[in-house]
């Protein structure tokens, strides 16, 4: 190669490399697609179109909510995982996207390998919510009831292998009663038979339970967290009747497996500044705990969350017929 060609490949070197940066810096330059994998109206739901939107508004560009229910959430998260890894389709899903396949025959992802974690966004401690037909106020009268029903009382589960399920499972566990586990698709309908008489309890995030019992359609007999919250300081902890109990959902943000890091890093720097804000007040306010922290930090605490959860589901044998 003579001195002429290797100057002209030089040249045509630093004319390309400000061209290459610029094209790496551009993301996102199109509207971004994040799945839901549950349907719309429940907590999920809430938060991760809350955060859409705190996206949409650092970055530019729309953040568009694709609700794709069903499968137990395995069609929203296979849809992503099989997406280009270009950060233009998120995965926005709660702890049940880690925990249900351990309960499923078969999974056609990784969780550990086809998706790279971004950030926690939230955790949602949750409420124990019965019914008024159940004539019981508490916790306390809670357990009093299922003792002298043994696996009468039907507690819904808004998926098979949620942080609502395997929170009633470690209750019966803890308080030494048997309950009726009645899947449901979703939280939605799960609420509408709770408050309709057509079930006795539901165990899920308290941001879905709080509005019906401030309006006294269904009661809260006690929250998960470790002391009361703000929005429901009427409510006691479930730990005041039963010492150290305690449970929580999680909501975080994946994008598919081999994704950039430097796409990875702006979103989750997106997300934590958007948790120094005020996204931080309004899920406080709605009873929820703000995520935060590193991707690295997140994988973590999903690889934590896991171990314990896979757990009770191995001690249990709890499985999708």
């Amino acid at each position: 190669m003579n001195r002429r060609t290797l100057i002209a490949i030089a040249i045509a070197t630093a004319l390309t490399a400000p061209t290459l940066a610029w094209a790496q810096a551009a993301w996102p330059d199109k509207p971004v697609r994040m799945v839901i994998p549950f349907p719309p109206g429940g907590t999920l739901d809430k938060v991760g179109r809350m955060l859409a939107q705190r996206l949409q508004e650092q970055f530019g560009q729309t953040f568009v909510v694709e609700n794709k229910p069903g499968g137990n959430g395995v069609i929203g998260g296979d849809a992503v995982a099989k997406a280009q890894a270009d950060g233009y389709t998120l995965l926005f899903n709660a702890s049940t996207f880690v925990t249900a396949p351990m309960t499923m025959k078969s999974v056609p992802y990784k969780v550990q390998t086809d998706f790279v974690p971004i950030s926690l966004v939230a955790q949602a401690p949750l409420s124990i919510a019965i019914g008024n037909k159940l004539g019981v106020s508490d916790l306390k009268g809670l357990v009093a009831a299922a003792k002298t029903q043994p696996g009468k009382l039907n507690f819904a589960v808004g998926s098979i292998g949620s942080a609502g399920h395997l929170c009633t499972v470690r209750l019966e566990q803890a308080a030494g009663i048997s309950l009726s586990i009645v899947p449901y698709k979703g939280t939605a309908p799960a609420f509408q038979d709770l408050i309709g008489g057509q079930i006795e309890g539901f165990i899920d995030p308290v941001l879905g339970s709080v509005q019906f019992h401030r309006g006294n359609q269904l009661r809260v007999a006690a929250v998960t967290s470790n002391k009361r919250l703000p929005n429901l300081p009427d409510v006691a902890t479930a730990s005041e009747t039963i010492d150290g109990f305690t449970c929580a959902s999680w909501y975080g943000l994946w994008a598919p497996a081999r994704t950039s890091a430097d796409i990875v890093g702006k979103l989750n720097a997106a997300v934590n500044k958007a948790l120094a804000a005020d996204m931080a007040d309004k899920l406080v306010a709605d009873g929820l705990v703000p995520g935060g922290g590193s991707p690295a930090d997140f994988a973590k605490f999903q690889a934590d969350d896991m171990a314990a959860s896979g757990k009770v589901i191995a001690d249990k044998k709890i499985s999708v017929e």
